[in-house]
């Protein structure tokens, strides 16, 4: 036997104590880097079998064996193992490798993809758990296999034995319990199962304590669509979310070639109660050759997007060194985008073929999915194309592609007007000469509404264009200057008396209504300046334009007397009046209520 004592590096011995104390979070990842080697190591030995007869073996396992009384835990697999140059090689990726810039680039956690996968990195994770780890190891088709021993401090120990099994064992030699592991022991019987549950359930291979396996080995999403039932993704929907309700859609995807990853994606039934927390359960389950590695990994899916549950199985990612920290690089990109656009392609052939499924899907995520349209989207009109919204034409929510194909001839935007409710909106003054004119008009009352419209220019080419804001483009007859010449005095008049408006005009927006107030092309809504208001944000008084309709009898009745008596006060409170209707039927707040009702009043009094 040919014995080898080395001493671990000064800085090797930094890095081992990087990864204890810093790099993992959970010590219980231990047995799950073991497991995934061990099954990594199976994979191996099935490949090299099919093309090489002696390294074929049967009944292909990972075995676990707890000793209590000698506090030990062991791991053991008849996979491929390990040859004395590839324990060196692969455990040695620390040991021996105890330089400066290794130990650099785990603390920045930015190059460490190269590492993952390696024997090495994560079997050091033991030493969180263990005061002393023996690892035997020998490689199919050899003679003589390999003994590696290590406290993980000063010394390690390999060693050439005759008598080793093919494949690998890890035997972890337990510290003495302490306080904050006081509740459970790696020894336990109900800890290494509810570990093997979490961690390691889908691996393809069984895990074995004694005789039963612990792991199901039933990833759904490896099996093909023919041979799974959609009671058993029902029951897995269940699993993974808790949620009792079945899901709306279930969405499979699998990606080949150079980057290889299956998914399993559920869209819910109903919005779950955290959608809107920022602290709640959003992101799918992360898999790495179906080793279980994050709960919600909230960088698979954009975040108008993250009431998607379902799992994401990847061949191979670039990880930080535990596994634990989705480094943001082109393969997670690729994911996300490919994810994102398959949930919305679903989205939109749900839109076209199933009515009801879809109108359940909007009215629970819908406002969730504009959210996107903020800039979170890198393809806004796949949004666009899947949104429907209310709209004056019907009572049911339209889409945009159906707009756009009723549209008008010589059309070309897309109108219209944000609000708080669809009654606030469809009784607003502004929509009057649209509707005599039979322009369809959207309704907007979702709050994100106010703040997408703002972003979003148009859509298939058609730009959209608030109702409520600027000069009405519809065709139409203008104020003749002959009118406009007449009116002038009044309106030069209102401006001074109604400091609060920035101008007063005339206008052929208004059919039945005498006036209405419009924002500047490019100011506020009065909705967005109560969103600013309610979210603790300053805003500067917002001047609004009042357009009056001179076709109305109130309108051509203050004008007469305008034009008769200007300097009577009375006036001044129609004025007041005028202003403040215009104000409340756009769902707008008077400054001064009791004052309006007691003008109103007085006026009321007068008629009767």
């Amino acid at each position: 036997m040919s014995t080898e004592t080395l001493e671990f590096q000064a800085e090797a011995r930094q890095l081992l104590q990087l990864m204890v104390h810093s790099i993992y979070s959970n010590k219980d990842v231990f047995l799950r880097e073991l497991i995934s080697n061990a099954s990594d190591a199976l994979d191996k030995r099935r490949l090299a079998g099919l093309t090489d007869e002696r390294l074929r073996a049967d009944d292909l396992h990972i075995g676990i064996e707890a000793d209590k009384d000698a506090r030990t835990l062991t791991v053991r697999d008849n996979g491929i193992g390990m040859s004395r140059e590839d324990v060196v090689g692969l455990i040695g990726t620390i040991a021996r490798s105890g330089t400066a810039e290794t130990l650099r680039r785990l603390r920045e956690s930015k190059e460490s993809a190269e590492l993952i996968g390696q024997f090495g990195v994560g079997f050091y994770s033991t030493f969180m758990v263990a005061d002393h780890v023996t690892l035997l190891t020998r490689r199919a088709g050899e003679e003589t296999g390999t003994r590696w021993e290590s406290d993980g401090e000063g010394t390690y120990t390999i060693e050439t034995v005759e008598d080793a099994p093919e494949g690998t064992s890890v035997t972890v030699h337990l510290r003495p319990k302490d306080e904050e592991d006081a509740l459970y022991d790696y020894t336990d019987e109900w800890k290494i199962r509810e570990i093997v549950k979490r961690y390691s359930d889908f691996i393809s291979f069984p895990i074995r304590m004694g005789e039963e396996a612990l792991n199901s080995m039933k990833a759904l999403w490896a099996r093909p669509r023919s041979e799974v039932k959609d009671e058993e993704y029902r029951e897995f929907y269940r699993h993974v979310t808790h949620d009792w309700t079945d899901p709306l859609e279930t969405i499979r995807m699998r990606a080949e070639g150079t980057f290889e990853y299956e998914a399993l994606l559920f869209i819910p039934s109903r919005a779950p109660h955290d959608l809107h927390q920022r602290d709640g359960r959003h992101g799918v389950q992360l898999y790495v050759k179906r080793v279980f590695i994050m709960e919600d990994s909230r960088e698979l899916l954009p975040d108008h997007l993250r009431f998607v549950k379902g799992v994401v199985d990847a061949a191979d990612l670039s990880l930080n060194i535990s596994r634990e920290i989705l480094q943001q690089d082109r393969h997670i990109q690729l994911i996300r985008r490919r994810l994102a656009k398959k949930v919305l392609s679903t989205v939109k052939d749900l839109m076209a073929n199933d009515a009801e499924k879809y109108r359940t899907f909007w009215r629970e995520f819908g406002a969730t999915v504009k959210e996107g349209l903020l800039g979170g989207a890198e393809d806004p009109k796949a949004i666009l194309d899947v949104a429907s919204f209310a709209s004056t034409a019907s009572e049911e929510p339209t889409g945009l592609a159906d707009y756009v194909a009723r549209m008008k001839d010589g059309q070309d935007k897309i109108y219209f007007m944000t609000g708080e409710s669809r009654a606030q909106v469809e009784n607003s003054p502004h929509l009057e000469a649209f509707r005599a004119k039979g322009y369809e008009v959207l309704l907007l009352t979702d709050p994100v509404d106010e703040i997408w419209v703002e972003t979003v220019p148009g859509y298939d080419g058609k730009e959209f264009r608030s109702v409520a804001r600027g000069a009405v483009d519809l065709p139409a007859e203008e104020v003749s200057e002959e009118r406009s010449g007449a009116y002038a005095p009044l309106l030069t008049w209102l401006n001074e008396v109604l400091t609060d408006v920035k101008d007063v005009r005339l206008t052929t927006r208004l059919t039945s209504s005498p006036a209405c107030l419009v924002s500047d092309a490019d100011g506020l809504t009065p909705t967005l300046e109560k969103m600013y208001k309610a979210m603790g944000q300053e805003v500067p008084p917002v001047r609004r334009i009042l357009e009056l309709n001179p076709e109305h009898p109130l309108v051509g009745g203050l004008k007469a007397a305008h034009d008769e008596r200007a300097g009577d006060p009375a006036l001044a409170e129609t004025a007041e009046l005028l202003y403040g209707t215009a104000l409340l039927a756009e769902g707008g707040d008077l400054a001064d209520p009791a004052r309006f009702a007691r003008l109103l009043a007085d006026r009321l009094a007068r008629t009767v």
